[in-house]
């Protein structure tokens, strides 16, 4: 299942962001540390390089992955061209401090009152955009959900130390080239629920785990995974929780459900749901499909 979501105030969010993005002086996108090339917008890539603008990629939420993955996800960042990447929580106190010092090193040349350093905040829906600036507000300025989506405008923050912070909406962008990016994001909560079935989401996510750490779904739900695939492992759970729909069949959305909100909580534990090198296999995988579908277009042009 393809999984797409670019509702209509984004294209508006986005000609606006585009606008703004000519008074700043570096990009600060924000990522989600459980899967943080998927949480990559590549429009936001586009925009800032078309302005020639340094990137600072905040890998956030970092409590709730795997620390060595992470640490693999920063080298990989850091690599790369005008851009340094910092890994944080934005809900441990003290993180936030760490995030305009690292904005700084990007603009040496906005070092005091009279060439205040402005940046803008990015990323896609909830991956904790909102609850930084407010950690760097010091205060609850911006308005903080727990689902895609809450901020729809373009609004400038005065920090502290005098920066100016230019927070924009969570931006998707039209087409998620890999399916298994929207998977991903579907399962971290970072997507709108109407644009996802949860069983197959849920599924998807059981295969990962199994693959990843099937020790914590044994520990978690009480049975033996050694033998199992994702519609295995929900209708085990379903079976385990006594989730029964009308007619008393098995109730696979409930089952479903309940692993989502359990990954999405951290009960199942610090769990990070591609590396590095699981993602270089996925785009040369893709691109070698490309490849062989533009020879097959021109064989039979011919």
């Amino acid at each position: 299942m393809a999984i797409n979501w670019f509702p209509g105030h984004m294209r508006t969010a986005r000609k606006k962001a585009e606008e703004t993005l000519g008074n700043v002086d570096v990009v600060i996108e924000v990522l989600d540390a459980r899967c943080p090339a998927a949480s990559v917008n590549p429009m936001i890539e586009e925009m800032r390089l078309e302005r020639d603008r340094p990137a600072l990629k905040i890998i956030n939420k970092i409590d709730m992955a795997d620390d060595a993955i992470t640490q693999a996800w920063l080298a990989h960042f850091n690599a790369l061209p005008n851009t340094k990447a910092i890994a944080i929580s934005c809900k441990k106190v003290g993180d936030s401090s760490k995030v305009l010092p690292a904005a700084r090193t990007l603009a040496p040349h906005r070092d005091g009152p009279l060439k205040r350093l402005r940046v803008m905040m990015m990323g896609i829906p909830n991956v904790g955009k909102s609850t930084l600036i407010n950690a760097l507000m010091n205060s609850r300025t911006a308005p903080v959900g727990d689902e895609p989506a809450v901020t729809k405008l373009v609004s400038r923050y005065n920090l502290p130390d005098g920066t100016w912070l230019f927070d924009t909406p969570g931006l998707m962008w039209p087409k998620i080239e890999l399916e298994s990016d929207g998977m991903l994001l579907a399962a971290c909560n970072l997507i709108g629920t109407n644009s996802y079935i949860n069983e197959e989401v849920a599924t998807y996510l059981a295969d990962v785990l199994l693959a990843n750490t099937p020790d914590a779904l044994a520990k978690r739900f009480g049975f033996d995974v050694s033998e199992m695939d994702g519609p295995a492992v929900i209708e085990a759970i379903a079976i385990k929780r006594g989730f029964k729909a009308k007619g008393g069949a098995i109730d696979y959305e409930k089952a479903s459900v309940a692993l989502l909100n359990d990954f999405r909580s951290g009960i199942l534990g610090r769990m990070s749901l591609e590396t590095p090198q699981s993602r270089a296999a996925l785009v040369e995988e893709m691109l070698l499909a490309r490849a062989e579908e533009a020879d097959e277009a021109e064989s039979r042009s011919v």
